[in-house]
């Protein structure tokens, strides 16, 4: 198989540059290190090892989607052997081991689409202050990709259901001001942008039942988006457009992509000639069934694994030393406060005794703040939002009785008693996420374990601790959380008070001005380029990074074909 290009993930970043090349005429192979749902030529793709590539847009399977995605959260959700899980296709065997030493879990799934199989497909912009004068590029170099992007996804502003409408409220109610523009400059709230297609136009219609409604086009506002949300009439339809919906059949499109799933990369491959310098040829991959091994050759080859599994392959293929590559984690330092509220209160302010936060999308609403951060509604599931109260960096809520001058109820993890009358509450609740700027510090990161290794090379060590200014940034937003929760008319608050290393928005481990140049191909080996979360320069504020990821995707994708193909 001759290739001019090699993209190694299907994720956020990976899908948007192979269809980005695709579309510029270049024959590109996307390696996935995990399965493909939904495609024809892996009907079982957790019980056998399938066919070897997909290159055809008629390969994707409407029904076998919507079969494998069931809603069912720990089928699909559980870190350790659900079907989104950071592991091989074959569930009966572990997942791929992460050396982290501290409170918290890494959220990131393997499989064509990669993570944004789960994500919640939030397409906030970065702020333009945390860009301007600070990354090697401008906000204003950023906007046309972001407009493409937003265009081909698309990207809409999301509807409002009750926990929009009462956080809306609250905020209004605390003096902020709606600010529904998508470069955000000053602090508001607004709806969130969301990847996620508008609601269907039968939605109140009662001659049309849930399950026909399921296969029409548009949002149900059913919530589950985070088991990836199968609703929609063609796989290219379904509502939450993950990169395995929206940018992937538009990738087979362009008869120049073939994807590879089940093939883990273990090595990239270089040479030195003294016109080119160091530069990259090809990779070496490992088929994650039969464990063999072979190289494949390109002109170009392109990292979109993660802010994890790209500095590993680097130090694992040791390539030149350069002392940020891993460093500079970023995590957004989140956090998660939950108000209840009484039935009679809810009637006067939403017109419904309920919140029912399941209902319409995971985050519909958020208030930014830049400078500081952002606060997000999040409507999930009972199962999720109870393991999210079971996360605290100060244990027991018990051990945190609340007093006078607390503004907070309870503290920490809930359990027994406590927890069941918070889950007896769940209809009655408004959860806020908590996203703060982070800073970059370069003893953050990742580096590779000397002693532990797996059959894809040493395994990597995740480290993470935020900054003093982090912290003090992040009990900043708590305090304007709490406030919109009171002013919202909230009797109870829950502060869980999150561990550091509950890695979710993980960014700028290969840094742009650092391993990477402004066109984002690293300046050490030459036709080696980064398609992922890694490469930005910092925590973008405090917004969702995928947009921004996919933005620069779509940007580098022309930068390679102006400089090695045209």
């Amino acid at each position: 198989m001759n290739q001019d290009v090699i993209v190694i993930g299907s994720g956020g970043g990976g899908a948007v540059i192979a269809k980005e090349l695709g579309e510029l005429g270049l024959k590109v192979l996307v390696l996935e290190a995990g399965p493909w749902y939904g495609n024809k030529k892996w009907p079982n793709p957790n019980l056998e090892a399938g066919d070897k590539t997909s290159s055809l847009y008629e390969d994707l399977d409407t029904a076998l989607y919507k079969q494998l995605l069931n809603k069912v959260e720990g089928n699909m959700n559980d870190l350790v052997s659900g079907r989104f899980r950071w592991g091989p296709a074959d569930r009966s065997r572990p997942q791929w081991f992460r050396n982290t030493n501290q409170k918290g879990m890494i959220w990131q799934s393997s499989g064509v689409g990669g993570t944004t199989q789960v994500y919640t497909a939030n397409c906030p912009r970065a702020y333009p202050v945390s860009v301007d004068h600070v990354w090697p590029l401008t906000y204003r170099d950023l906007i046309p990709y972001y407009e493409k992007v937003e265009a081909t996804l698309p990207v809409h502003f999301a509807p409002t259901t009750a926990k929009e409408d009462l956080f809306y409220y609250g905020a209004k109610k605390a003096g902020w001001p709606l600010i529904p523009a998508l470069d955000v400059t000053v602090p508001g709230y607004r709806p969130q942008p969301n990847a996620i297609l508008p609601p269907n136009e039968n939605l109140t219609n009662p001659a049309v039942s849930l399950e026909e409604l399921s296969w029409r086009e548009g949002c149900t506002l059913a919530g589950h988006c985070i088991n990836g949300c199968p609703h929609g009439p063609s796989v290219d339809k379904m509502a939450k457009r993950s990169t395995a919906v929206s940018y992937v059949p538009l990738a087979l499109k362009t008869n120049n992509v073939t994807i590879r799933p089940n093939a883990f990369v273990v090595k990239i491959l270089t040479d030195k000639k003294a016109s080119k310098g160091l530069h990259a040829i090809g990779v070496q991959v490992r088929d994650t069934w039969t464990g063999e091994q072979e190289e494949l050759q390109a002109e170009i080859v392109v990292m979109a694994a993660g802010c994890i599994e790209s500095p590993r392959l680097w130090l694992n293929s040791g390539l030149p030393h350069n002392p940020w590559v891993g460093r500079g984690l970023v995590n957004h330092y989140m956090d998660w406060l939950s108000g209840v509220f009484d039935d009679k209160d809810l009637k006067s302010v939403i017109g419904s005794p309920e919140i029912n936060p399941f209902v319409g999308h995971n985050c519909g609403a958020r208030l930014d703040y830049p400078g500081l951060g952002a606060l997000q509604t999040a409507g999930i599931s009972p199962g999720l939002t109870a393991s999210f109260y079971g996360l605290s960096e100060t244990g027991y809520d018990s051990h945190h009785p609340s007093k006078a001058d607390n503004p907070f109820v309870i503290k920490g993890r809930l359990f027994g008693e406590e927890a069941k009358e918070w889950m007896a509450n769940y209809r009655r609740t408004l959860s806020i996420l908590i996203s703060t700027e982070d800073d970059v510090d370069q003893r953050n990161g990742i580096t590779l374990d000397p002693l532990i290794y797996d059959e894809h090379g040493f395994v990597p060590i995740v480290k993470y601790k935020p900054t003093k200014r982090s912290r003090k940034k992040r009990k900043e937003l708590v305090k304007i959380a709490a406030d919109l929760l009171y002013k919202a008319g909230a009797k109870k608050l829950l502060w869980s008070n999150w561990p550091a290393g509950l890695m979710i928005h993980m960014e700028s481990t290969m840094r742009m001005g650092f391993v990477v140049d402004k066109n984002c191909e690293s300046y050490q080996v030459n036709r080696l380029f980064i398609a992922d979360n890694s490469v930005h320069y910092n925590s973008l504020g405090g917004p969702n990074p995928t947009l921004t990821t996919q933005a620069l995707a779509t940007r580098t994708a022309e930068k390679i074909f102006m400089k090695y193909f045209s």
